[in-house]
């Protein structure tokens, strides 16, 4: 039987089917869950509505059900009321037969450390995952997991702050959004002698699309990461998608989801103020994410 897991994030729903060998990005949905949320009243019930009106889509494109379907929602829904959360979970059941499930910091990372799991040819090797409430960071050392660290800080936030960060040309200033970031994880304490960072999260994806600057990684061989791009050429690429690029040609790229791209800026000067801040020179793209992990843990 057909399995299907679906990542719920608090912008991008993505989903999967797993066949038991091949797990595969079968369609990805953009719904910005942040836009008039609060901890007060939690999501909106417009927002709600669009949510729902998704899940009935692919619920019946995809014949989901409890027992073929695991959903695995993040960020913003860590943060919603605790009526709003069994009022989800009860909706899912009744209208789907699904079970929405939110997990902890603490299971998200332990998901990304799984599907980053490699020795990574004896190099230390900082694991970025961004969200749209929240970024994970994982560090691998000699094979093992040796730091994690929960930044309450994600793409939202950035947009929120910086929404001119999306005019047709940003007039938002890369440097105003990395010093934002920066004061916001100012009390981190990142080491800096990394040997490099993998940026998840379709990231990969993304930097071929708009052709920055990546070359073949050199650093380590593990059949998945074959691309890597210097933190001057990241820098470099970061201006092109802000000053030379339009966010209509950014939309153009993802025809199938354009409002991916939405976060794409804003997505890109939060990593760049992480590599800055840990002194990291060479990057790794990379499409993987928590789905992968859960996978590899079965």
């Amino acid at each position: 039987m057909m399995q299907y897991y679906i990542d719920q994030g608090s912008s991008t729903i993505k989903v999967y089917s797993f066949d038991g060998t091949i797990l595969k990005l079968v369609e990805e949905h953009s719904i910005y869950l942040k836009n008039g949320f609060s901890k007060e009243k939690g999501i909106t019930e417009d927002n709600l509505e669009l949510l729902y009106g998704y899940y009935a889509q692919i619920t019946k494109k995809y014949h989901l059900n409890f027992e073929s379907t695991y959903i695995f929602a993040t960020g913003i829904f860590r943060e919603i009321p605790a009526e709003q959360k069994f009022m989800l979970v009860k909706e899912f059941n009744k209208k789907f037969d699904l079970y929405f499930n939110v997990i902890s910091h603490g299971i998200e990372n332990y998901y990304i450390g799984k599907a980053m799991e490699s020795d990574y040819n004896g190099k230390k090797v900082m694991v970025i995952n961004m969200g749209g409430k929240t970024t994970e960071l994982v560090t691998f050392e000699n094979n093992q997991i040796t730091q994690r660290h929960n930044l309450k800080v994600g793409v939202a936030d950035l947009l929120n702050k910086f929404p001119n960060s999306n005019d047709k040309y940003s007039t938002a200033r890369i440097e105003d959004m990395v010093d934002f970031v920066k004061e916001r994880i100012k009390n981190e304490k990142f080491d800096t002698d990394y040997d490099c960072a993998i940026f998840t999260g379709g990231e990969l994806r993304f930097e071929k699309l708009t052709k920055y600057e990546l070359e073949d990684n050199d650093l380590f061989f593990d059949n998945i990461h074959d691309k890597k791009v210097s933190f001057e050429n990241f820098v470099k690429g970061n201006g092109k998608i802000f000053y030379q690029m339009t966010l209509d040609e950014l939309y153009a790229l993802m025809p199938q989801n354009p409002k991916w791209m939405d976060g794409a800026r804003a997505g890109a000067v939060l990593p760049q103020a992480i590599f800055e801040k840990a002194k990291i020179k060479t990057i790794i793209p990379s499409d993987m994410n928590l789905i992968n992990g859960v996978i590899k843990d079965i």
